[in-house]
Protein backbone atom coordinates (compact mmCIF):
# COMPACT_ATOMS: atom_id res chain seq x y z
CA UNK A 1 0.00 0.00 0.00
CA UNK A 2 1.32 3.70 -1.34
CA UNK A 3 0.02 6.52 0.48
CA UNK A 4 -0.06 10.03 -1.47
CA UNK A 5 0.02 13.25 1.23
CA UNK A 6 0.34 16.61 1.47
CA UNK A 7 2.45 18.31 4.39
CA UNK A 8 1.91 22.02 5.62
CA UNK A 9 4.95 24.16 7.26
CA UNK A 10 3.95 25.61 9.87
CA UNK A 11 6.72 28.17 9.34
CA UNK A 12 6.28 29.41 5.72
CA UNK A 13 2.70 28.25 5.56
CA UNK A 14 3.75 26.12 2.45
CA UNK A 15 2.76 22.59 1.29
CA UNK A 16 4.71 19.41 0.61
CA UNK A 17 3.76 16.71 -1.74
CA UNK A 18 4.83 13.44 -1.34
CA UNK A 19 4.20 9.87 -1.57
CA UNK A 20 5.77 6.86 0.55
CA UNK A 21 5.09 2.99 1.39
CA UNK A 22 5.40 3.82 5.26
CA UNK A 23 3.70 7.63 6.34
CA UNK A 24 5.21 7.58 10.02
CA UNK A 25 8.41 6.97 8.99
CA UNK A 26 8.42 9.36 6.13
CA UNK A 27 6.86 12.08 8.39
CA UNK A 28 9.62 11.59 11.12
CA UNK A 29 11.86 11.81 8.82
CA UNK A 30 10.53 15.48 7.82
CA UNK A 31 10.35 16.76 10.48
CA UNK A 32 13.85 15.18 12.18
CA UNK A 33 15.61 17.27 9.01
CA UNK A 34 16.40 14.53 7.20
CA UNK A 35 14.28 15.36 4.16
CA UNK A 36 16.59 18.15 1.91
CA UNK A 37 13.70 19.92 0.42
CA UNK A 38 11.92 20.53 3.73
CA UNK A 39 14.65 20.49 5.96
CA UNK A 40 14.31 24.10 6.44
CA UNK A 41 10.88 24.41 6.72
CA UNK A 42 10.15 22.70 9.84
CA UNK A 43 7.32 21.59 11.73
CA UNK A 44 5.64 19.97 9.05
CA UNK A 45 2.19 18.76 9.62
CA UNK A 46 0.47 15.73 7.99
CA UNK A 47 -2.72 17.56 6.54
CA UNK A 48 -4.32 15.10 3.63
CA UNK A 49 -3.89 11.65 2.64
CA UNK A 50 -4.92 9.22 -0.34
CA UNK A 51 -4.15 5.58 -0.31
CA UNK A 52 -3.28 3.55 -3.27
CA UNK A 53 -2.58 -0.28 -4.16
CA UNK A 54 0.93 0.15 -6.39
CA UNK A 55 3.50 2.78 -6.61
CA UNK A 56 2.62 3.65 -9.85
CA UNK A 57 -0.64 4.69 -9.14
CA UNK A 58 0.68 6.25 -6.20
CA UNK A 59 2.98 8.54 -8.44
CA UNK A 60 0.73 9.29 -11.01
CA UNK A 61 -1.20 11.08 -8.03
CA UNK A 62 1.53 12.94 -6.53
CA UNK A 63 2.27 14.42 -10.73
CA UNK A 64 -1.43 14.90 -11.10
CA UNK A 65 -1.64 17.29 -7.43
CA UNK A 66 1.91 18.77 -8.39
CA UNK A 67 0.51 20.35 -11.53
CA UNK A 68 -2.49 21.84 -10.79
CA UNK A 69 0.13 24.04 -9.01
CA UNK A 70 -1.90 25.73 -6.04
CA UNK A 71 -4.92 24.75 -8.04
CA UNK A 72 -5.21 21.63 -5.29
CA UNK A 73 -8.21 21.56 -3.01
CA UNK A 74 -8.27 18.78 0.27
CA UNK A 75 -11.52 17.47 -0.35
CA UNK A 76 -14.07 17.69 2.76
Amino acid sequence: MFTVYVLLSEKDNKRYIGFTDDIERRLTEHNLGKVKSTKKRQPLRLIYTEEYENKSEAMKREKEIKASKGKFMIPL
